[in-house]
């Protein structure tokens, strides 16, 4: 088992999980055996190449697909458990992700893309433009919020990705190389984020296949081939 002992602030805990996709499947390698937990205020970094399988861990350890052996607990529930429906509804709740391309709507601004994940979540307008004002706030971009998503720079469309991720209050962010083709400069600030993040009692699980991107994390993880380890 990678990572440390049961403690009662593990929000993730991920045992043993094999996930063998169908060859072509998402263009996603399979997860052989992975066991990792993270903590409420810690920052795990899972580091390795490009398909050595730290994205479809993510899926597993996000909910959005299920593993073939192995179990998922967050925040104290088993997630395989869960029907479809429940599982959706208790992990838009309580799980902030930070995909590899942020998927903003273009003509949008940064505010209303938040906004929008406060309004999809059901959140009532008052809590919605609070919540708002405090994610972009946390991640420095209170004067571009009235700028469209098409016209901030890389680093700033991260930075609103990131936001819509924390608006909804999670208990453990994921992000899968929320870092890649940023300059090394943006890179820093990006995980310095992420870093800020874990501070205020979040669980924070983020991949990279950069050794200089991992020197904020409290643990470092390496996935090669499918199988996680502790780094040496």
């Amino acid at each position: 088992m990678t990572g440390h002992e049961p403690a009662a602030d593990d929000v993730l805990i991920a045992e043993s999980l094999a996930c063998a996709f169908p060859s072509g499947r998402s263009g996603m390698a399979p997860v052989r055996d992975a066991s990792l937990r993270v903590a409420r205020g810690e920052l795990v970094a899972v580091l390795g190449p490009s398909g050595s399988g730290k994205s479809t861990l993510l899926t597993l350890c996000g909910g959005l697909n299920q593993p073939d052996r192995g179990q998922v607990t967050v925040n104290g529930l088993d997630v395989g458990a869960l029907n479809d429906v429940e599982r959706g509804s208790f992990l838009g709740r309580v799980v902030g992700w930070v995909f590899q391309s942020p998927g903003l709507v273009p003509l949008l601004t940064a505010e209303e893309n938040v906004a929008l994940a406060m309004r999809i979540a059901g959140a009532r307008q008052s809590e919605e433009a609070r919540m708002t004002q405090l994610a972009l706030e946390a991640v420095g971009l209170t004067e571009r919020a009235n700028h469209r998503s098409d016209q901030l720079s890389r680093g700033e469309r991260r930075r609103v990705a990131l936001a819509r991720a924390l608006v909804k209050a999670p208990v453990l962010v994921i992000a899968d190389e929320p870092a890649a083709h940023l300059d090394a400069r943006t890179a820093d600030e990006i995980l310095a984020l992420l870093r800020d993040a874990s501070r205020s009692d979040v669980a924070v699980l983020f991949t990279t296949h950069d050794e200089a991107q991992v020197g904020q994390a409290d643990r470092v993880l390496v996935m090669e081939e499918g199988v996680l380890r502790t780094q040496g």
